[in-house]
């Protein structure tokens, strides 16, 4: 990562069209509530480009959100038009490493396309991986057949994944994998002003760190291989 403070990186990202042969190619997924075109999803577009000198960050919106429906279907039912982008963007850039990311359901989701065995990939990064279901069941199948090196950045206070419970089923993956947490952040990486003003912090310095984390995961998973 470069030398500028956080904010002054996404105030000021530039391309100055140059492009390392060895650098990734992100493949981003959102999750059930927000389109790729959300506030949330473009920001951290732009924040993983810079932090991991991508090539591209590619994103998508799964067909439910332009058949424009509320709620989408079963995960599993997912995986079918994530796995086509992520083809189409290994063809599009062959010589690249294909990393997949995913917000909250798009996580999970990427989970399962990099276990399909047509498909290629370096690594999974799970921004807010939804271990807890709606019923209160952890799912952790998707992620105990993984086997490439996946990371997990998760807040503190998401419901959606007691830490805890991904603790345990980390233990048990057979994919290497490391866990960043945001300290205070909820499902969707806020931090509330009380928590932020009494650790003298800001919310941009915590995501910082985590796209500090994520980059040297990143570095060291495509040095193995």
């Amino acid at each position: 990562m470069d030398c500028l403070p956080a904010a002054k990186r996404r105030r000021h990202s530039k391309d100055d069209g140059h492009v390392e042969p060895s650098a990734p190619v992100v493949v981003l997924a959102h999750g059930a509530g927000a389109p790729s075109s959300s506030d949330w999803m473009q920001r951290w577009k732009i924040m993983l480009k810079e932090a991991l000198h991508a090539a591209h960050v590619v994103t998508f919106d799964y067909p439910y959100i332009t058949a424009k429906k509320k709620a989408p279907p079963k995960a599993e039912k997912l995986v079918d038009p994530h796995s086509l982008v992520v083809k189409q963007t290994a063809a599009k850039y062959p010589a690249h490493p294909i990393i997949l990311a995913g917000k909250s359901m798009g996580s999970r989701v990427g989970c399962m396309v990099a276990s399909l065995d047509d498909i290629n990939v370096s690594a999974v990064v799970c921004l807010g991986y939804p271990l807890k279901g709606i019923n209160g069941a952890i799912r952790d199948e998707t992620l105990l057949q993984l086997t490439v090196p996946t990371m997990f950045v998760q807040g503190s206070k998401d419901a959606f994944c007691p830490l805890e419970k991904l603790e345990a089923t980390r233990k048990k993956m057979k994919a290497p994998n490391e866990l960043h947490v945001i300290d205070g952040g909820d499902h969707s990486f806020k931090i509330g002003k009380k928590h932020l003003q009494a650790n003298g912090s800001t919310q941009e310095e915590a995501e910082d760190l985590a796209l500090k984390a994520i980059a040297a995961f990143i570095s060291k998973s495509l040095e193995g291989q």
